[in-house]
């Protein structure tokens, strides 16, 4: 028979967010158990260098930093657990989710953490190159290529946004964008046509990234104009992807309310979501900020939500019933 697990407090997801919240609720005494998912310790796993993470002098290392999180989440009382869930039932308290193999954990609240992943071009060579010149997060590695030539790959808000940004680190960023118009807001357009250190290369699409140097990194990009199939290639040591990202919130679509672009929506200045109980954190609800320091923040915030949701609870269940007056 499949084993049930149960607590006050269910975690699906253990990046800064999940385990932000796990360290808190168990310090207040929720004996949260964290399901870690197919990504234990989240996007940050597959990060080499970060540098923008509070309280190191030090470049320090993606994966050591979760190491971290999770090693003190577990001191302070937290369990971890390796699943993958298939199936949530949301309709009564305790919350229940089901893992693949059929084992069920329980909660009186749930707080949801399961990321956002960042849309690639899937070109073999941009895997080989992920880390070592190639990126999905300008305002996480633009700091690394001061003074060098970038470019940003996309149309949306995010590449015009990520272009703009890169303007603070780079004198020669070249936005690259498949079609001949960009898809971003108006005042954001207007923004980038008129910076003087940007350009634009339309009607182009990223048909190799280019490496070279020892150790190796991207040194150029080769892109194909869509009109004519040419092929050219152009030098430049950083290439940020910003073609948009994917919650991960499939497994909630018909549970809780999601916005149009299926992130979790929740309450103004809080983590509740439309079920009473059930909290969200991190980049599954923030399309906007998307950095390890906010998801951290967010999942203190859950913890803190989640607790007091629960002393509410408890206060109205050992209430004393009013007497009624025949």
């Amino acid at each position: 028979m499949p084993a049930t697990h149960s607590t006050r407090m269910l975690i699906l997801g253990s990046g800064p967010a999940g385990l932000s919240a796990a360290i808190y609720g168990a310090r207040a005494g929720m004996a949260p158990i964290v399901v870690q998912g197919i990504q234990p310790g989240g996007q940050l796993t597959t990060t080499t260098d970060v540098e923008n993470y509070p309280g190191f002098r030090e470049v320090i290392q993606g994966p050591w930093l979760m190491e971290e999180m999770q090693a003190q989440a577990e001191h302070v009382g937290a369990r971890m657990m390796w699943d993958h869930i298939g199936e949530v039932d949301l309709s009564q308290r305790p919350f229940r989710l089901i893992g693949d193999g059929g084992t069920v954990y329980t909660g009186d609240v749930l707080v949801i953490a399961t990321g956002a992943q960042a849309k690639w071009l899937n070109l073999p060579s941009e895997e080989h190159l992920k880390g070592k010149g190639v990126s999905a997060c300008a305002t996480c590695d633009g700091f690394f290529y001061r003074g060098r030539k970038v470019a940003v790959i996309g149309g949306g808000n995010t590449a015009v946004e990520e272009a703009l940004y890169m303007t603070n680190h780079s004198h020669d960023v070249t936005l690259i964008h498949r079609r001949d118009s960009l898809r971003a807001e108006k005042i954001l357009q207007d923004r980038l046509f008129a910076h003087p250190n940007i350009k634009i290369l339309w009607n182009r699409e990223v048909e190799t990234f280019v490496g070279g140097g020892e150790p190796e990194g991207l040194v150029a990009l080769d892109l194909k104009d869509i009109r004519t199939g040419a092929i050219e290639r152009i030098d430049v040591e950083g290439g940020f992807v910003a073609i948009g990202h994917s919650p991960a919130t499939e497994l909630f679509n018909g549970h809780v309310e999601l916005d149009e672009d299926n992130y979790i929506k929740v309450d103004p200045g809080s983590t509740r979501t439309s079920v009473p109980g059930v909290f969200a954190c991190g980049d599954v609800m923030d399309k906007i900020y998307r950095q390890a320091v906010t998801a951290a923040g967010t999942g203190c915030m859950a913890a803190l939500d989640a607790e007091k949701f629960l002393a509410e609870a408890d206060f109205e269940a050992n209430a004393p019933k009013q007497a009624v007056n025949a």
